[in-house]
């Protein structure tokens, strides 16, 4: 960012006074107080600091930011997010969506600001359930989802966030979860990188899709089946026993045992954050046979899009002075004199 001070903030300078109304025991709870801790190690400053969000339970969100804050309208959080980019780039502008506001009304707009790469953090909350309204099956639902809008279980293929963002160009792709102590990190892996910074938050819905993720993603014993990826660490899980190697016959990745703690001999992989071809396995190996991978899955920066257009604008200003009336002027132009004549 240009001219951002480092300023010295806690947890407290980012809470407001309004009342935070989720259901008892969301998952957004959890998510509120990560970014809220991680923003003063960031030296973030709350007057340069903007929340953008589009509709549904994790919209609530700039609410409950002491900074600036738009809640805009269905799924297009990513042009208000672009607008304020381009008119003021020096400011740190989070965006706030979910499953369903982000990858269904919103699918295109959100394409569109990751293939741009817009200096910005986009947290998508997936929940694979539509909450605010009620429970239906939203896009990344599981086949067989039973609700309001399919008793008899959704027939869908859900969508993968993550895979989208690579599939848009998305520079950075990130995953963690609700109650994940890891999850500062992945949020300042985030802040770090100069564009568009994806990260898929799992949030459990306790009241439509109840611990649906529990299986990777309860508070405490699912740390198996968690594969936390470090750029440049091998890709091990289940305390070190278990790695990810290349699978050359399927051109794709194994689980390995690891015994005594020899991976290079187990044949498993370091994680490369700027392999695209390895983050596309890894968002979508299947979960069951293959750990979730969570964590900094991809991060290949490239010049950012409202830097590149204040570049552009700069160029365009070199040598010229401005002129408003000169501008008004230019071209076919109608002088009124002010005299008015009274019909004949």
């Amino acid at each position: 960012m240009n001219d951002m001070t480092p300023v010295q903030t806690t947890l407290k300078d980012w809470e407001t006074d309004q009342e935070v109304r989720w259901c008892p025991g969301c998952g957004d709870y959890a998510i509120l107080k990560a970014v809220q801790r991680t923003l003063p190690q960031l030296n973030a400053d709350p007057a340069k600091t903007v929340f953008v969000s589009g509709i549904g339970c994790s919209s609530r969100f700039p609410y409950y930011m002491e900074s600036y804050g738009f809640h805009t309208i269905h799924g297009r959080a990513p042009a208000f997010v672009t607008g304020i980019k381009l008119a003021n780039p020096d400011l740190d502008v989070w965006m706030v969506t979910g499953d369903g506001d982000g990858m269904s009304i919103g699918g295109n707009h959100t394409m569109h600001i990751l293939r741009r790469n817009v200096d910005v953090q986009i947290l998508l909350f997936n929940n694979e359930i539509y909450g605010l309204t009620k429970g239906q099956y939203s896009p990344t639902s599981r086949e067989g989802t039973k609700s309001p809008t399919s008793p008899a279980g959704s027939v869908d293929r859900p969508a993968q966030p993550c895979a989208f963002a690579l599939g848009s160009g998305a520079r950075f792709v990130a995953r963690g979860f609700d109650v994940s102590k890891n999850l500062p990190e992945v949020l300042k892996a985030a802040h770090a990188h100069k564009g568009a910074a994806f990260v898929e938050i799992f949030q459990n819905c306790i009241v439509y899709n109840k611990d649906v993720f529990n299986d990777f993603a309860a508070p405490k014993g699912a740390e198996d089946q968690q594969l936390w990826l470090a750029d440049g660490e091998p890709m091990l899980f289940a305390k070190g026993t278990k790695g990810l190697a290349r699978d050359v016959e399927n051109m794709t990745l194994k689980v390995v045992d690891v015994t005594d703690g020899d991976w290079e001999a187990a044949g498993v992989m370091v994680h490369d954050t700027k392999n695209r071809a390895l983050a596309h396995m890894l968002v979508e190996l299947p979960f069951g046979p293959y750990p979730m991978a969570l964590g900094v899955i991809y991060d290949d920066p490239r010049p950012a899009y409202d830097a590149v257009v204040a570049e552009d604008l700069a160029k365009a200003r070199e040598g010229k002075t401005p002129n408003l009336a000169a501008l008004l002027a230019k071209g076919q132009t109608w002088t009124v004199d002010g005299t008015a004549q009274d019909p004949v």
